[in-house]
C-alpha cells in the first residue's frame, strides 16, 4: 500500500529544489519540476506562509526562508556525524585558516553537510547543501573509492551512458590508488586553481560515512604544504571517527626473539 501524500511530496520537492537552486522564478521552478505554473505558485505561496521560502519582490525569485534555517540548524544539532565533526573541523580551520568541508554520499551524488570558512579574501566558494556528482573532486573520489561495490557498479554504468564517457579503466585505477593510500588530492578539478585534500570518516562498523577535506588556492596549498595539511586532516578524521565509535585496527609489532 502506498502511504505517500502527493501534495506533501510535491511541496517537499519544491522546497528541496529552491534550496538547491535559489534565485529562480515561478515559471522556471514549474518548468524544472514538470508541473504547471499555477500549481507551482500555490505551493510557493503555502511555503512562504510558513516562512520556508521568501520571495524577492524586485526579481520575483525565491530563496529559502527563516524557518528553513531553523530546521537546518536543528538537523545539524541532532545529526551525530555533523555534531561530532563540527568542533574538530573548526579547530583545524582555525589552525590552518583554510576551508574545511564535510561531505556525505547520497545516492550517486555528494552533499556538503558542514563547512568552516577561511578568513582569506581569496577562497573557494561553496555552501552547505551543495551537491556534486559522485567522483567530483577529492571528496567525491574518497566517497566513491570506499563505497560499496554495488554503488560503484551503478555509477560506472551511468558514466558509460554519457555522450562522452570518461576512461573508466583510468578512473578505476585512480580509485584503487585512493583506497590504498587512504586519501585523495585534486588540483583544479572542481574550481580552477584550487587544491583539495580529502580523507574518509568512518563509523563504528568501519564503513566510510563521510569525507572531510581541506581546500584552498594553489598559491597557499602547494605540493610542499600538502603533507603537513594531510597529516592534520588525518588527525581530524581520526578524532571524528573515534567519536562515532570507530576503533582503528592496532598495528602489530614484531616481538624480539
Amino acid at each position: 500500500m502506498n502511504y505517500i501524500v502527493d501534495s506533501v511530496d510535491s511541496a517537499l520537492k519544491m522546497l528541496s529544489h529552491v534550496a538547491e537552486h535559489p534565485g529562480l522564478g515561478v515559471t522556471e521552478l514549474a518548468s524544472q519540476l514538470g508541473i504547471n505554473k499555477s500549481r507551482a505558485y500555490r505551493m510557493l505561496c503555502t511555503l512562504e506562509l510558513h516562512r520556508f521560502v521568501v520571495q524577492d519582490t524586485r526579481s520575483s525569485t525565491y530563496a529559502l526562508g527563516p524557518q528553513a534555517f531553523v530546521i537546518g540548524v536543528a538537523a545539524a544539532q541532532q545529526n551525530t556525524l555533523v555534531r561530532s565533526a563540527q568542533k574538530h573541523m573548526l579547530a583545524l580551520n582555525q589552525a590552518i585558516n583554510e576551508n574545511v568541508v564535510l561531505r556525505v554520499r547520497e545516492g550517486l551524488e555528494t552533499v556538503c553537510v558542514a563547512r568552516c570558512e577561511t578568513t582569506h579574501e581569496m577562497r573557494t566558494i561553496g555552501a552547505v547543501g551543495n551537491r556534486r556528482p559522485l567522483n567530483s573532486g577529492a571528496s567525491g573520489k574518497v566517497l566513491l573509492a570506499f563505497a560499496p561495490d554495488a554503488v560503484k557498479t551503478e555509477y560506472f554504468a551511468r558514466l558509460k551512458k554519457l555522450p562522452q564517457p570518461p576512461d573508466l579503466m583510468k578512473l578505476i585505477e585512480e580509485l584503487d590508488s585512493v583506497a590504498r593510500k587512504g586519501y585523495a588530492v585534486s588540483v583544479g578539478e572542481v574550481t580552477a586553481g584550487a587544491v583539495a585534500i580529502s580523507v574518509p570518516v568512518r563509523d563504528m562498523t568501519g564503513n566510510t560515512v563521510a569525507a572531510v577535506s581541506v581546500s584552498g588556492p594553489e598559491m597557499r596549498i602547494s605540493r610542499v604544504e600538502i603533507p603537513d595539511y594531510l597529516e592534520r586532516l588525518q588527525a581530524c578524521s581520526r578524532t571524528i571517527s573515534a567519536e562515532l565509535g570507530y576503533a582503528a585496527p592496532q598495528s602489530s609489532t614484531a616481538q624480539p626473539a
